[in-house]
């Protein structure tokens, strides 16, 4: 085969690829404007549910107090496919060192890379891909909370939980680490206060209870959908590059063919002189 064919055949190839990166690329686009709806929704709901929380403690706030023998938990969340550069990486960097009992490693990508973690990974959970997958995702996140919390109880009389998730805000530009148990650590910097205590048809450690469960599942979908949208918004960038660098190597070897077959051309024109004059 001639070398301009063997070159046009890999920029053939080049360009099949190059339509499958950009394919996803256009897929991690729109899921990042579907994120970004959900996101804006969550944080709202969320954000209404911290003021009627800090609202209640403001006349109950015993029912808040921390526990100093409480199992620190880190949940790490990251990537769950590839092409989105040291997402993962930079995840690890962030928790070395930390002082957590333990470490519950979510998404595939940074799974496959438990052995790097520390503290220990005491448990796995694969991520999700799209926004829709994030609500199952995060029942099975709360029953390996409630089977750790099961097997703590064996050790201790009343045992608790300090949970903390560490995410990429790509909207913060850095990795938060925001402590989701106990909740509601905004209390101590209040200094506004309503002159009346709510108005209540449970009881106030009742009403507590249920409300720091609400808050709980609202709160891990908002983290979920900021974390996916930063993983999205990494891949974008990732494969973007991608693209545009097959785009140069395919200009690239576009036009080192158009010089082979030209030299080919040449050699095939002296090939036809020379048999003219020798026959």
């Amino acid at each position: 085969m001639s070398l301009s064919r063997e070159l046009q055949l890999h920029i053939t190839q080049l360009k099949e690829i190059r339509s499958i990166l950009n394919a996803m690329k256009n897929l991690a686009f729109m899921e990042i404007h579907k994120l970004q709806r959900f996101k804006t929704m969550q944080g709202q709901a969320v954000a209404n549910i911290e003021r009627a929380a800090l609202d209640f403690l403001d006349f109950y706030p015993d029912l808040a107090a921390a526990d100093d023998n409480a199992t620190r938990l880190c949940i790490l969340l990251g990537a769950e496919r590839g092409f989105c550069g040291d997402f993962n990486e930079n995840l690890i960097n962030a928790v070395t060192a930390k002082t957590y009992n333990g470490v519950i490693a979510i998404g595939s990508r940074l799974c496959s890379r438990q052995e790097d973690i520390s503290p220990k990974v005491i448990a796995t959970l694969e991520g999700a891909n799209v926004a829709e997958e994030v609500p199952a995702i995060i029942n099975r996140l709360i029953n390996t909370l409630s089977a750790l919390a099961d097997g703590e109880s064996a050790n201790k009389a009343a045992p608790t939980l300090q949970l903390t998730v560490v995410y990429h805000d790509n909207a913060a530009n850095q990795i938060n680490q925001r402590q989701v148990l106990p909740p509601f650590s905004q209390q101590n910097e209040r200094t506004v206060h309503y002159g009346n205590p709510p108005v209540l048809n449970l009881e106030p450690g009742e009403f507590f209870a249920d409300l720091v469960e609400h808050y709980l599942f609202a709160v891990l979908h908002e983290i979920f959908y900021i974390s996916l949208m930063a993983e999205n918004q990494r891949r974008l960038q990732h494969l973007e590059g991608a693209v545009n660098h097959l785009d140069d190597e395919t200009v690239k070897l576009q036009r080192k063919s158009q010089i082979y077959r030209q030299e080919e051309i040449t050699e095939e024109i002296e090939v036809i002189l020379l048999n003219a004059e020798n026959s």
